[in-house]
């Protein structure tokens, strides 16, 4: 069982992320605040990598709400059909520009609250287009931080939500603004879920996890 980082810990740990990647960014393409909330929610369940591939072409056509509401469900679906619940998604896409042209005058809100209130939007999407777009200090949490912030003892939680009032309240904030994206992208290429690269991880004498891959 990890155990919760102490702050010395936390902030080594954080200064080497940082010091390997200064200026870490999502991955997810996006043009605007609009195509950024959309590209999150087509993202869940789906690869980063998948989602880009789709809205390269779709972007361009429908970077706003009235744009999209133009294109249609049905005018949507084609560009975003390789994408998984590809249906359910383009509902969603399209329910939630009719709300921000109704309701936020065609521009995306920017509070959590807010953003919570449209179709297919739900608190990990809401978190990362506050940190994305405003560059508030929110701690999404998708599957790669939750598996990080457990394994290596950065942020403990049963679920989600205690992950990210774990980040909140450990995480030094001089590195919360940033923090989501180095838990990502070390969980992506680095802490893997099934056989993490242990021999090459860069925190790997201050991680808590006991069962690290031998080199």
């Amino acid at each position: 069982m990890s155990r919760q980082l102490t702050y010395a810990e936390q902030v080594e740990v954080f200064t080497r992320l940082r010091d390997l990647d200064p200026h870490p960014k999502g991955e997810l393409e996006h043009l605007n605040a609009f195509t950024l909330l959309v590209a999150v929610a087509l993202s869940a369940q789906a690869t980063d990598a998948s989602v880009n591939k789709a809205t390269r072409d779709l972007f361009p056509l429908a970077d706003t709400p009235q744009k999209m509401l133009a294109l249609g469900e049905e005018g949507l679906i084609p560009y975003i059909k390789t994408i998984g619940l590809y249906r359910n998604k383009a509902k969603n896409v399209i329910r939630l520009s009719e709300l921000l042209v109704q309701t936020y005058g065609g521009e995306v809100p920017s509070s959590r609250a807010a953003l919570e209130s449209l179709p297919g939007v739900g608190r990990k999407t809401a978190n990362v287009v506050l940190n994305m777009w405003w560059g508030f200090p929110s701690q999404p949490v998708d599957t790669h931080v939750f598996r990080v912030g457990n394994r290596t003892g950065v942020a403990l939680g049963a679920d989600v939500v205690a992950v990210e009032r774990a980040l909140e309240n450990h995480v030094p904030v001089e590195f919360q603004k940033l923090s989501h994206h180095w838990l990502i992208l070390h969980g992506r290429y680095t802490c893997v879920a099934r056989k993490p690269k242990c021999p090459i991880c860069p925190i790997r004498d201050l991680c808590t996890f006991e069962e690290k891959t031998p080199a």
